[in-house]
């Protein structure tokens, strides 16, 4: 099994970077391993944490439409150019955290994707050199308000609510081209979503090449790069889990927003 690096807070609220050992323990590390982080000799048991987002970026890149049939479902054409934008990093849940619908929208929609840490401070970089600055790959759901998307003209708000991007549970170094990602509702044997990684209209060196001659990416930084056909609503009550071979699965459960009264 490929090393699983993991970012978690402890039961005395303290936060920690690691890698995830076959007991479920977490060997800490002194700093976030793409940084240079090494092992403290500290070991967390597996009861004495819990999985945060498995890093903190100063911000998260996503792409819309790189999935061709994911484009025709929403009525779209395949950009020419990747298609950009943000998502706040206040977005960021972990495995098992809660994704709340919020009351200003009627149609939360899951979106399966696969996400990108970025290694180094990237910027103006080649395709080629792009790859060195992928230092792994997680799992993510850009979770939108679809009805917000369709209202705004810009789409800041669908995708910007508190608990918006699922992340996790941990990164791994490298992915098969060939590697599967599926979503499923609720347990559902079937997935909603199924595509391989390597159906993108642009691939992740691609994107990161991209982005780099846009804004200079740094350590730690996300880029989300699109979900494939299958995209449909979440509800009250319901669990997403997102599954990429190679890494594993993301799951967590969506609540109603309570306001204060």
């Amino acid at each position: 099994m490929a090393q699983r690096y993991v970012r978690v807070k402890t039961t005395q609220g303290n936060i920690h970077y690691g890698s995830l050992n076959l007991n479920r323990s977490v060997a800490v590390f002194d700093t976030a391993p793409w940084e240079g982080g090494q092992p403290s000799g500290v070991v967390l048991k597996a009861d004495t944490y819990d999985f945060l987002a498995p890093c903190a970026p100063s911000k998260i890149v996503a792409v819309g439409r790189n999935y061709r049939a994911h484009a025709a479902e929403l009525g779209n054409t395949v950009p020419e150019e990747p298609l950009l934008f943000l998502k706040p990093p206040s977005t960021l849940i972990g495995e098992g955290q809660t994704i709340y619908y919020p009351v200003q929208s009627q149609r939360v929609d899951y979106e399966g994707e696969l996400a990108l840490i970025i290694g180094e401070t990237t910027k103006d970089c080649s395709p080629q050199d792009a790859r060195y600055k992928i230092w792994g790959y997680t799992i993510a759901n850009d979770v939108t308000a679809r009805d917000l998307q369709q209202k705004d003209s810009q789409w800041t708000r669908a995708k910007g609510f508190d608990s918006f991007c699922p992340l996790g549970p941990w990164v791994i170094r490298e992915l098969s081209a060939g590697a599967k990602i599926q979503t499923f509702i609720n347990n559902e044997s079937k997935p909603r979503q199924s595509a391989l990684v390597q159906d993108m209209v642009f691939s992740p060196q691609a994107l990161v090449s991209y982005i780099s001659h846009i804004m200079t990416l740094l350590p730690g930084d996300v880029v989300l790069t699109g979900t494939p056909e299958g995209v449909g609503p979440l509800a009250v009550g319901d669990i997403v889990r997102i599954e990429i071979e190679g890494i594993g699965g993301l799951e967590n459960s969506v609540m109603a927003v309570v306001e204060p009264s």
